[in-house]
């Protein structure tokens, strides 16, 4: 498995690599390595490769710069990506070869991004192993998101390219939601038999309910949750707004957000919930362990999905909302299809990027601790009956039955069963 990140923290690969290692597949995992982190260890029976992280320059240009400098920071963001996914396509080619000879494996599973990884693929169907698809984002949505922008261009093109041949390449794609799958058969051209819809599930050993965190819980208010990226795409400001308008506008200081997690965006979300004043209503953890991260959202009373309607959250899952629902929590979320898809009726929508409307609903909600609790039963049971890894791990392995040849053909309809 080949990953732009820091393993185990990924969920999803985690997930994955363990539930094919504790089926019997030998599982190799090529990833960034972390601080504090070994170049090379084994773990729950998965061995893990670690290659050093390359950061070229920062990703997000400052609000105040003149037009002038805006482009040449375009440029400089687009040198920063290219360099960094080659040199991280790059080292996975040579680790791969390494692996080899040393170990011995029959596929490359590629999580993207980058969309490049194809090439260490392409290189290994050569010699005969097969090439994993798992297509995690869509990056040409991605860049349009993270960069606000509408158009095309030569860089959404090129990243669209990327895309189609990775797919393409594949002898099996593995896509995170229905609307991901139709864009695999339809932009992509991929054989509809040959995509298999493996849905982000919360590890239900993992993330289970514990014991309240004291210090939160003395606090005598109600306590909102948030945990995800920190990102330009992710929307943690406009939680932040929707939390000046509780504050501001309803006049409502009975509560407390926990906002976990890290990313680009993170001292300038700082700086605005100074400027919101909202000082005394909001705590930034950074990143911080899976028990700190379950502490605290067992102790929140609600928690929060602020990704905006946008190219990419339109069509996309997200592994929080199943996590929120795994520990009985009601959530609130801008009303987008895949969100809907996933939460049903264990989340309060409003109407997309509006920001008064998220307030309302999280006074709504403090308000009714009945409704609360209800919403959180049905997350529940939709999590252990539907959405949990127990269940949409059983594509997965499906999905490399297929691979080998376990299960001869199958129907197109076959691959839409999450």
């Amino acid at each position: 498995m080949l990953v732009e990140n820091n393993f185990p923290a990924d969920t999803r690969v985690r997930n994955e690599a363990f539930s094919l290692a504790a089926n019997g597949y030998g599982v190799t995992v090529i990833a960034l390595r972390g601080k504090k982190e070994q170049p090379r260890e084994v773990i729950r029976g998965v061995t893990v490769y670690r290659i050093p992280r390359l950061t070229m320059f920062e990703k997000l240009p400052d609000a105040e710069m003149s037009v002038v400098r805006k482009l040449f920071n375009k440029l400089i963001v687009v040198i920063g990506y290219v360099t960094e996914y080659l040199y991280f396509t790059s080292a996975c080619l040579l680790l791969s070869i390494y692996i080899a000879f040393r170990e011995g494996f029959d596929v490359v599973h590629a999580h993207n991004p980058p969309d490049m990884l194809f090439v260490v693929g392409a290189f290994h169907k050569l010699f005969g192993r097969k090439f994993v698809f798992d297509h995690h984002d869509l990056s040409p949505e991605l860049y349009r998101s993270r960069y606000k922008t509408d158009r095309g261009g030569l860089i959404v093109k090129g990243l669209q390219l990327f895309e189609t041949l990775s797919a393409k390449l594949a002898s099996v794609v593995i896509a995170t939601n229905e609307s991901y799958r139709a864009i695999d058969i339809k932009r992509n051209g991929v054989r509809p038999e040959n995509v298999f819809i493996v849905r982000n599930g919360p590890d239900l050993a993992r993330v289970r309910l514990v014991e309240p965190d004291r210090a939160l819980k003395s606090r005598g208010q109600t306590i909102l949750g948030y945990v995800g990226a920190m990102n330009p795409q992710d929307g943690v400001d406009y939680l932040l707004r929707a939390l000046g308008h509780l504050v501001n506008d309803l006049k409502r200081t009975d509560f407390y957000c926990v906002l976990i997690g890290s990313g680009d965006s993170v001292e300038a979300l700082r700086a605005e919930a100074v400027a919101l004043g909202l000082t005394d209503h909001v705590l930034f953890t950074g990143f911080i362990s899976d028990e700190d991260m379950v502490r605290y959202l067992s102790t929140a009373d609600i928690c929060l999905d602020p990704n905006p309607s946008s190219p990419l959250n339109d069509v996309s899952t997200w592994i929080k909302v199943m996590e929120y629902m795994a520990l009985g929590k009601p959530v609130i979320s801008f009303d987008l299809k895949e969100t809907r898809t996933s939460a049903a009726d264990a989340a309060l929508y409003v109407t997309p990027n509006n920001e008064l409307q998220f307030a309302q609903a999280i006074a709504k909600l403090m308000d009714d601790p009945g409704r609360r609790r209800e919403m959180g039963e049905r997350g529940v049971a939709r999590v252990q009956s539907e959405l949990g890894w127990h269940v949409t791990s059983r594509n997965l392995l499906a999905a490399y039955d297929y691979l080998f040849g376990r299960i001869p053909s199958r129907k197109a309809d076959r691959a839409k069963v999450a």
